[in-house]
């Protein structure tokens, strides 16, 4: 018999924000402040065709972009919503993978404004695509962080 290791890869990548975790919080769940940092034109090659949200414990999100020509729908749904400190969702591009992964978002406060700390448990099918999808979240965190720096200047 066969014994498939069925353990989910983990990734985590921290941020600090020079902004506070109410306002850090809310840039999660406001789809006119996603499209400045984890979406659209201004983040990398791509239109927006829809983002909708509903944070709330059960509640879902479609973010669907056009890149490269392909319709991607970036799905999920709120397991927890604890406001300005965790969000809890499941994430995945379309309706299939859509359940595969569940990404944790922890703020806390600093001296310089909070920090956030950012888990993501893949399905085990996808532990190839472990390292890009932690440099894709980097990526997204510092676009984050940028957005507060244009903010205070």
């Amino acid at each position: 018999m066969e014994i498939q290791n069925n353990k989910k890869p983990t990734i985590e990548v921290a941020q600090d924000f020079n902004a506070d975790a109410t306002i850090v919080f809310q840039a999660w769940l406001d789809t006119n402040v996603i499209a400045k940092w984890m979406f659209g034109p201004e983040v990398r090659k791509e239109s927006i065709t829809k983002l909708e949200n509903n944070p709330k414990i059960g509640g879902t999100f479609s973010y669907v972009v056009e890149r490269n020509g392909n319709q991607l729908d970036h799905i999920g749904t709120y397991l927890e919503v604890q406001k300005n400190e965790r969000l809890v969702f499941t994430w995945g591009i379309g309706q299939e993978a859509a359940k595969e992964s569940i990404v944790s978002i922890n703020l806390s406060p600093s001296t310089s404004g909070c920090h956030l700390i950012l888990t993501h448990q893949m399905d085990p099918k996808w532990a190839d695509y472990a390292e890009r999808t932690k440099e894709g979240w980097k990526t997204i965190l510092l676009n984050l962080a940028a957005l507060f720096e244009k903010d205070n200047s």
